[in-house]
């Protein structure tokens, strides 16, 4: 049976990758970018009927632990988790690196350079250079499907986790690519010991083993550039082009390179390195040593750059020829390759999209900047902390859709994951050092909280610290794509969980004992219990207060909002003060073009009815 073509997300190639080459446990915590590579495993395990053990884990150090305890018992496994997360897992990176592994290990570590939907666009090479552990650095997703096969390779050769690093380009790129038959006989080529052998002096090492462990990890390395330098995954392209100066490109950078080279009408050698660490440093000295100058065109920092061997001359991100931060676009790889091409001449006009983006610039076109879904809970939460506490509370944090509370000045800090509570904690107690009685009121998702909440919930209830938690539970990661959390009732592929953790039990067993579960579509309770909750925080023997404003997100579970609809109207005497467009912000109620007032955008009002609490005027009623 022939294979048959199908467009691949980038995401799902490589999830796709990892199917085909046989690893049998993948687990992760989804971020964009990339969230769709589990997805993508469990949608290829069950076209080609592979057994494979996927798993969401509560956060991304979990995942990489579990994954690891696969490969040291002989599986192929691999974890996925976006660049902030590799900072989570960060702890578990280093050790393995030192430990080794068995069988092959993927850590798949998707980069945001920009960045689009993450607090850093750090660069993972960086990290994985600090950790010692090799990486593959793709261009496309069928370079980055064709690397999980190298990496696990190279990884069960030398008993060393690997990295691929994808960026948000390839991650969410389109591909056309061929795929195996379905219904595949499920075999899997096993190592030849699929049992965990015990081996303390590695596994358990102690710091005097961990000294000969590091030894053998650099041998490892050295071993591993020197194969680097002949591999098919580092190439020059147009070799025979007579010119001075010579272009080192990696990852989605390099297609980018090749298409501003196009537009400015000239032909360079350009070293493609699809392994930027450990950098094949004799391929690149000679690839440099051919040119007056090496302009080194990389994202989302200088990885390659530094580790290129003294002596060369080089443009990059070192001199500021590359910018320093943001993503790579078109038009930025355009200008630094024009302004070393052309350092006293006219600089070529800029390439159509620059041209177009600048057009776009000009336009007199709204700011439309994001905002929660129209009925998100997570609206009415803020709307009800803002009725309750006013501007002057501080207002603490995380990490998700409700982010967006800046949007409702519901929001003051956001720092990382599970960072609302911890931040809470140190406002109250910088605060009572200073006499400032200001309501503290931290809000966290319930996946936030799950991933690395509940140790920072724990330390502030131990050490007496006094402020209001709000648990915005929507019963999903809906910032990701609906991904199953400990709280749900599903697994990674579908299948029923055999338990799920309660929230509010959690809570209480972390010693909270003003614990209460609510609805906040209901405003005039919800305010209540906010009120009650800080008056407990207050009390002589008061705490920590947690609410869990328990309401489904709209888009996962419309169903309580379909059952009790409440269709609303804007009367004849809205005067257009737009008090609920800035103090509620949803984006169904708009502006009239005259500004004389308010209406209601029906095409995407969802018939809530939370938008009435939203004018104190009385002017948007329930419909009869």
């Amino acid at each position: 049976m022939n294979n048959h073509i199908e467009i691949l997300l980038g995401n799902e190639a490589i999830g796709l990758g990892l199917v085909e080459q046989g690893c049998r446990v993948v687990t992760g915590y989804p971020g964009t970018p990339s969230s769709e590579i589990l997805a993508g495993v469990i949608k290829h395990k069950k076209r080609l009927g592979r057994e494979v053990y996927t798993e969401w884990s509560t956060n991304e150090k979990v995942a990489f632990e579990v994954a690891l305890a696969a490969s040291w018992t002989g599986l192929r496994a691999a974890v996925t988790m976006k660049q902030v997360g590799l900072n989570v897992a960060a702890d578990p990176l280093f050790s393995a690196a030192y430990t080794g592994v068995k069988g092959g290990f993927l850590v798949i570590a998707a980069d945001d350079p920009g960045p689009y939907s993450s607090q850093t666009e750090q660069d993972s090479r960086l990290m994985a250079l600090n950790a010692k552990v090799p990486v593959f650095d793709p261009a496309t997703p069928d370079e980055a499907r064709q690397m999980v096969a190298h990496a696990l390779s190279l990884s069960e050769r030398y008993g060393t986790p690997v990295i691929l690093r994808p960026t948000t380009r390839l991650c969410h790129a389109l591909q056309s690519l061929p795929l195996p038959p379905a219904n595949g006989n499920g075999h899997h080529p096993d190592p030849p010991r699929i049992r965990f052998r015990k081996d303390p002096p590695r596994w358990a090492a102690t710091p005097k083993f961990r000294n000969l462990l590091h030894k053998e990890l650099n041998q490892k390395l050295r071993d591993i550039e020197a194969e680097f330098a002949a591999s098919p995954l580092n190439f020059v392209q147009y070799p025979e082009a007579d010119s001075r100066i010579g272009v080192i490109a990696s990852g989605v950078a390099y297609h980018t390179t090749l298409q501003a080279l196009e537009q400015l009408g000239a032909q360079l050698p350009v070293l493609k390195i699809g392994t930027p660490y450990p950098l094949p440093r004799a391929l690149v000295s000679e690839f440099a040593s051919r040119f007056d100058t090496v302009v080194v065109i990389e994202e989302p920092d200088a990885c390659i750059e530094l580790q290129v061997p003294s002596g060369v001359t080089l443009r990059g991100r070192g001199d500021g020829t590359v910018p320093g931060a943001g993503e790579l676009a078109p038009e930025a790889v355009y200008r630094a390759l024009a302004q070393v091409l052309h350092p006293h001449g006219p600089t070529p006009p800029p390439p159509r999209d620059a041209q177009l983006s600048e057009l776009i610039q000009s336009l007199p076109l709204p700011a439309r900047p994001p905002r929660l879904c129209p009925g998100c809970g997570h609206r009415s939460a803020f709307f009800a902390m803002k009725r309750s506490f006013g501007p002057r509370a501080i207002y603490p944090g995380d990490i998700g859709c409700y982010t967006l509370g800046t949007n409702l000045r519901a929001v003051d800090t956001f720092v990382d994951m599970g960072a609302s509570i911890t931040m809470a904690h140190g406002f109250y107690q910088a605060n009572r050092l200073v006499g400032d009685s200001r309501p503290i009121v931290a809000a966290i998702g319930d996946s936030t909280f799950l991933h690395s909440g509940v140790s920072a919930l724990i330390n502030a209830v131990h050490t007496g610290a006094r402020f209001v938690l709000v648990i915005l539970d929507n019963h999903t990661t809906a910032m990701t794509g609906f991904q199953p959390t400990a709280a749900s009732d599903l697994l990674a592929d579908g299948e029923h969980a055999p338990r799920k953790v309660s929230l509010e039990k959690l809570v209480r067993a972390c010693g909270v004992e003003f614990v209460e579960v609510t609805d906040p579509y209901q405003q005039e309770t919800f305010v209540q219990v906010l009120k009650a909750a800080h008056q407990f925080t207050r009390s002589p023997d008061g705490g920590v207060a947690v609410i869990i404003a328990n309401r489904p997100c709209v888009l996962y579970d419309p169903t309580p909002v379909r059952e009790h609809p409440i269709p609303v109207v804007i009367t004849e005497e809205c005067d257009g003060c737009r008090y609920c467009l800035e103090a509620f912000e949803c984006p169904a109620l708009v502006l009239a073009p005259d500004s004389s007032r308010v209406d209601v955008n029906y095409e995407i009002c969802i018939e809530c009815g939370q938008c009435i609490d939203a004018c104190y005027k009385g002017f948007i009623l329930a419909a009869t």
